[in-house]
């Protein structure tokens, strides 16, 4: 760590990632972006989707891979080291490469699909299991949820123990609650990432939060963390505000949410995660219920999903959907804080 002797001023530090990452982003994106013009790798888009969509064909995607390098940077040289922090790293950065395999998919083969659902699916949940093996067993994580101001639920009472380096525990009903929660803040996160800033701002003010959380439960790697996933969001977002120059990608947005997870598990605010995420819970669900209820009726509930297209359809310009979803993810964000701050008061 190039700046241990701000260790002792742990404010400072969590300030210096955000800033730091937001830094780096602003200063080598406008590099990628040129290169990406240059080699014509830009968006597909939907052939259903909004027409005024129709203008961002062609534009530079893959922003997320120096969002990412510049949070790997930033950590390296501000957070202090623990097995936590590598951990959450480690698992964003795996599911930031399956991204970008997606991504370089869709390019090759000039269609705004690239995995096909299951295959992306498989490698999501490969990552959230052995993430969730690592914390259990290395980082001591108790297989526990906390439902808000209810009993702790245990969710290890399914354990089988592997006669392995001593013994790895596997707690089969925690592993598959954290494989869906991971790999569920991944997708939805990528299901918001369909207008230009939703995704980097709300998930700026998402991950704030966690940071707080965080650096509340003493989890100070981590906070750094939170916090210069926050910084390179606000770097992107002055590259992606609209009109954007560049769109962050399936590197990007799966990355986030997958961090936003593993954040989430280490904190035990596997719960409350849901509600200060709970702009892409939304997202998600208005998904997966056009989907079923389409199946069921031919019908659709939404003029279209994911929710933020249901609004453009109603008439709402790009810009106005995008600041009131900011705004809604603030209140979430505030409410979901406000719940973990008060609930040892009342448990």
């Amino acid at each position: 760590m190039l700046f241990n002797h701000f260790s002792s001023y742990p404010t400072f530090q969590v300030f210096l990632g955000f800033i730091v990452a937001a830094a780096l982003t602003m200063v080598i994106m406008p590099a990628w972006i040129k290169l990406l013009k240059r080699t014509h790798v830009g968006q597909q888009v939907r052939a259903d989707g909004p027409e005024s969509h129709l203008v961002k064909q062609g534009t530079p995607t893959m922003g997320g891979v120096i969002m990412l390098v510049a949070v790997i940077i930033t950590t390296l040289l501000v957070a202090t080291p623990s097995i936590e922090l590598a951990s959450a790293l480690v698992a964003t950065i795996l599911i930031g490469a399956l991204g970008l395999f997606d991504d370089a998919s869709k390019v090759v083969h000039e269609r705004s699909l690239g995995l096909t659902p299951k295959g992306k699916l498989i490698g999501q949940f490969a990552v959230s299991i052995l993430f969730t093996l690592v914390v259990v067993n290395v980082c001591h994580v108790a297989p526990t949820v906390q439902i808000p101001f209810l009993p702790v639920i245990d969710l290890g009472v399914l354990t089988t123990t592997l006669p392995i380096a001593g013994g790895i525990d596997i707690p089969w009903l925690y592993a598959v609650f954290c494989a869906i929660l991971l790999a569920g803040m991944s997708n939805a996160v990528n299901l918001t990432d369909g207008l230009d800033g939703l995704a980097a701002g709300t998930v700026m003010v998402s991950m704030l939060v966690m940071g707080a959380i965080a650096y509340a439960s003493d989890i100070l790697p981590l906070a750094v963390f939170g916090a210069t996933i926050a910084g390179a969001c606000v770097g992107f977002l002055w590259f992606n505000a609209y009109p954007a120059d560049i769109f962050m990608g399936d590197t990007g947005s799966l990355a986030l949410g997958m961090a936003l997870g593993c954040i989430a598990m280490i904190t035990k605010t596997e719960i409350v995660s849901l509600i200060i995420g709970g702009l892409f819970v939304a997202e998600a669900l208005s998904v997966v219920i056009q989907v079923l209820h389409y199946r069921r009726t031919h019908t659709r509930i939404f003029l279209m999903a994911p929710l933020h297209h249901h609004f453009e359809k109603k008439g709402w310009s790009e810009v106005k959907v995008v600041i009131r979803f900011w705004i809604i993810s603030a209140v979430l964000a505030g409410i979901g804080f406000s719940i973990f701050f008060i609930q040892p008061f009342v448990s």
